[in-house]
């Protein structure tokens, strides 16, 4: 090699390290402010504001969305909006949410306001709330839970394959899909789902302060607009963000045109967390603290979709 192409490729691996030093820097830079998004809720928490929480998917009571209330509770905010747009999700998942935002309207007051829907345990979550406004199009309701398996036992029985098992009792692992469901294993699971029923209506009694023949108008597992939603106590107020920050203002005492500010968890692309990326980077850079910090920042618990549900579906109309 000539001494001019030894310098030639000398020069292009100076540049490519360079370009990889400086790309692990600034997408480390992004993680940190990430970070600082999550867990101290914004750049500009310190000044007084209102506080956005967006609750929308499927609700499964995650521990970035309970760590993100508890820094709101922490925080400099006056109040809290609750952005909901939810089907529901897990009725444990949503019973985790509801009792963490009971804890933090102890603190702060806090408003729901329903977008699209608040269905089923989405609903749960905004009887958290201090009120509840909604559009008089939107969908709140759904007051109901239910268990569902596949039975492909028939068909099991068409391709001639069978599941055999040892139980220590005939109610172990039952209903399981793969085998006719039993009369008590059946009565085992409507039982389960009953109970958690009347939890769900018991909540709705109080917080809505029904009585037992307003409840039974709305507990049969419909849903309803907001405009039915008004006279039945589902919501207290028809409207959005605007009449419920006005409520905040004339009602909770909050300061009049104080911002609104979205408080997010960590910021994540398609499910690869940026603080994942930076930490490769970081790594790549012989930055192996900053790499360590990063990749433990990144750890994150995802909860199944499992167990009893609370959840709107409108294929078969629960």
């Amino acid at each position: 090699m000539s001494s001019a192409d030894y310098l030639v490729d000398r020069r292009r691996l100076r540049n490519q390290l360079t370009f990889w030093r400086v790309a692990a820097v600034g997408i480390a830079s992004l993680a940190v402010i990430a970070l600082g998004l999550r867990f101290g809720g914004g750049l500009a928490v310190k000044s007084p504001h209102i506080a956005r929480i967006e609750i929308s998917g499927v609700i499964t009571g995650d521990d970035k969305t309970l760590a993100l209330l508890r820094d709101v509770a922490q925080s400099n905010a006056a109040a809290v909006e609750l952005a909901i747009n939810s089907p529901g999700g897990t009725t444990e998942g949503s019973e985790v949410l509801y009792e963490e935002i009971r804890r933090l309207a102890e603190k702060k007051p806090v408003v729901a306001v329903v977008g699209t829907m608040a269905a089923s345990g989405a609903y749960i979550a905004a009887l958290g709330a201090d009120r509840i406004f909604a559009r008089g199009n939107s969908i709140v309701g759904s007051i109901g839970v239910l268990v569902q398996f596949p039975n492909v036992s028939g068909l099991m029985d068409k391709v001639g394959v069978k599941l055999e098992s040892i139980k220590s009792s005939p109610l172990k692992a039952s209903p399981n899909g793969m085998e006719p469901t039993s009369e008590a294993a059946r009565a085992a699971m409507e039982s389960l789902v009953m109970d958690s029923f009347a939890w769900f209506k018991g909540l709705v009694r109080e917080r809505r302060s029904l009585s037992d023949d307003e409840l039974a108008k709305v507990a049969d597992g419909r849903v309803f607009n907001g405009r039915q939603g008004l006279p039945l106590k589902l919501v207290d107020a028809l409207g959005g963000e605007r009449e419920a920050i006005g409520w905040l203002e004339s009602d909770k005492g909050v300061a009049k045109g104080l911002p609104v500010r979205d408080w997010k968890p960590a910021t994540s692309f398609s499910g690869f967390k940026l603080t994942s990326l930076a930490a490769m980077l970081a790594e790549a850079a012989g930055a192996n603290e900053i790499a360590q910090a990063l990749q433990r920042a990144s750890l994150r618990d995802d909860a199944p979709v499992d167990g009893l549900l609370s959840v709107w579906q409108l294929s078969s109309g629960n």
